[in-house]
């Protein structure tokens, strides 16, 4: 091999030899470039290693201080922990309030636009039911018109409401007796006929022509008057045959009424019935009814004046049979005398105690026909008696009544007979020798309390027992009062009708004896 083949890889050798070279140097450069940052890297790694231990013993420092101050709010929670609890319930409940109240705001909010809408609705319903109001209140005044005007057509018809509606009957004429009002009667009938007579009872007010004939038409009116009179006499008739003491007032208005309706359907012929036969008419209504008013006041009369002819009969009775009665124990005491005169001993005495017997009774008999004769002679004495009923008539009433029979026992036990269910128990019996004065005083201390006002002749009155004492006591301090109700058969009805009742009992509530 030649120098010349050997040149280019030793060439290539040398040139690798330098790039290595230099490559060395470069490293090596590099390296102590290297060693250099890494004592410098070393040298900082060493100064954050110290920094690190250092911030290892803060962070131990700070780890125990953590330690304490967990431990410390451990025991900070341990001791405070309900009232964290409380704080967390009042914060949920004001969370829940707050909840709660705006649902309600809500709630209320929806609810305030639904009654504005009901208000709404309402108010319109309101003036729809006013409307409806209004209208049938003038609807209803209309009726309520018809219908009392129909009622007070229909009351002069019917007795039941007449009495009620129309009232007490004032009496228009003062005659002492019946008589006198059937002679008044009679007189207003003569001048009805005088006026029917003198064709002054109805009258056409306009002369009427009928074809160009006013004697046809004359007829025609002649026709129509008699017409309205038999229609208005009729009317008056039948209405004064029916007046009774309940209807007058109500007879009155029918009358009345019936003249208006007559005249009403005569309009268009202007017949009318005249004012002045009119009031002759309901003259002789008011006469015809207190003339039966008047027969049956003197009916009472006589019926008063009969039992006062009894009563005066029984007293002459009894004073004949008071009479009577003295002159047999005058005779008996006569006779004993004259057989006590031959009398001796035993036989005496026996005599001495029968004639102070028949003197007793002698004086009795003497004292009771010289009442007897005094009440036959005199009107005024007699009895005034207080009696009342508590099974007929209940509780605070009683019958203040005068009799002058010579036993008052008599008269009271006329009143309870069948007339009443019970016996009458006797209060007082108060003989006066002014009997009608006293029974007028205690009339006139229990007015307020009289039961029938207008019959003064029934005597009951409500008052209570004690008050009719006290009135007794103070008008006649003599006379003795018994303040005992005994009702005596009331007593002992009750008394068997309580026990029937109790051996009625209903079985269905009876308890058994036994189950």
């Amino acid at each position: 091999m030649t120098a010349a083949d050997l040149t280019p890889p030793v060439l290539a050798l040398a040139a690798a030899a330098a790039l290595l070279f230099i490559l060395l140097l470069v490293v090596a450069g590099r390296s102590r470039a290297s060693t250099q940052r890494a004592d410098e890297l070393a040298r900082d790694v060493r100064q954050r290693a110290d920094e690190a231990a250092h911030l290892r013993d803060q962070l131990a420092k700070a780890e125990a201080a953590t330690r304490e101050a967990h431990a410390a709010r451990a025991s900070v929670e341990q001791r405070f922990s309900a009232v964290v609890d409380i704080e967390q319930e009042i914060a949920a409940v004001r969370s829940k309030a707050a909840e709660e109240q705006a649902q309600a705001e809500a709630e209320v909010a929806h609810a305030r636009e639904r009654a504005a809408r009901d208000l709404a609705s309402i108010e319109a319903q309101g003036k729809a039911m006013q409307s409806n109001l209004a209208e049938l209140q003038d609807l209803y005044a209309q009726k309520r018109k018809v219908y009392d005007g129909l009622l007070a057509q229909v009351a002069i018809f019917d007795e039941r409401l007449a009495f009620a509606e129309m009232g007490v009957y004032e009496p228009h004429f003062d005659f002492d007796d019946s008589d006198q009002y059937k002679a008044a009667i009679e007189r207003v009938r003569a001048q009805q006929k005088q006026k029917v007579s003198a064709k002054n009872a109805v009258v056409c007010q306009i002369e009427w022509t009928v074809d160009g004939s006013k004697a046809k038409g004359k007829t025609m009116s002649d026709r129509a008057v008699r017409l309205t009179l038999r229609a208005f006499n009729n009317e008056c008739e039948a209405a004064i045959a029916n007046v009774r003491w309940n209807n007058a007032k109500a007879i009155e208005k029918r009358i009345e009424t019936a003249r208006s309706q007559i005249d009403a359907m005569n309009a268009s012929n202007q017949v009318v019935i005249t004012h002045t036969y009119f009031q002759l008419k309901l003259e002789e209504l008011r006469l015809t009814h207190e003339y039966r008013e008047k027969q049956k006041a003197e009916k009472e009369e006589r019926a008063e004046m009969a039992r006062a002819a009894r009563e005066e009969a029984k007293l002459q009775r009894d004073l004949e049979q008071a009479e009577a009665e003295e002159s047999r124990y005058f005779k008996l005491l006569a006779k004993a005398r004259k057989e006590a005169e031959g009398a001796v001993g035993p036989k005496l005495d026996a005599y001495a105690a029968q004639i102070e017997a028949l003197e007793r009774d002698l004086a009795e008999a003497h004292a009771k026909t010289e009442r007897a004769q005094a009440m036959a002679e005199m009107t005024k004495t007699g009895y005034v008696y207080v009696i009342s009923n508590v099974g007929s008539f209940g509780p605070d009433m009683v019958k203040i009544g005068l009799t002058r029979r010579l036993d008052p026992a008599d008269r009271i036990r006329e009143l309870g007979d069948a007339s009443v269910p019970f016996l009458f128990d006797t209060h007082a019996v108060i003989y006066s020798d002014n009997a009608p004065a006293l029974e007028r005083a205690l009339h006139v201390e229990f007015a307020a309390g009289r039961v029938n006002a207008k019959n003064l002749r029934k005597e009951f009155f409500r008052a209570s027992i004690s008050d009719v004492e006290s009135a007794v006591r103070r008008l006649a301090p003599e006379a003795s009062f018994f303040s005992d109700i005994e009702a005596q058969e009331y007593q002992e009805t009750l008394a068997m009708r309580n026990a029937a009742l109790a051996t009625q009992a209903n079985p269905a509530l009876a308890f058994p004896a036994s189950l």
